[in-house]
């Protein structure tokens, strides 16, 4: 059962995969914006800056569980994480 902290980390960092995403559609859709509407567009840069922001600590949460499952799952013996 010791091996399921690996798929449990490999599926946490599934969550970086959403955030590349994330931060590609936030950038999209301001650049789509400012397109449209450019003099709108200085207006929302803090919103943009923000989104980002966010959604970037969420891909680095989700990195955070994805070692701590590898390197400090409780019950798992340090001989057995270590080699």
């Amino acid at each position: 059962m010791y091996g399921l902290n690996f798929v449990g980390a490999g599926l946490a960092c599934l969550a970086m995969l959403g955030a590349a995403i994330g931060v590609g559609n936030i950038f999209a859709s301001y650049l789509d914006g400012a397109m449209r509407n450019p003099s709108a567009a200085p207006a929302q840069f803090g919103n943009l800056i923000f989104g980002f922001a966010v959604t970037e600590a969420l891909g680095i949460f989700g990195f955070a569980v994805a070692l701590i499952l590898i390197f400090a799952a409780p019950g798992v013996p340090a001989s057995y994480v270590a080699g």
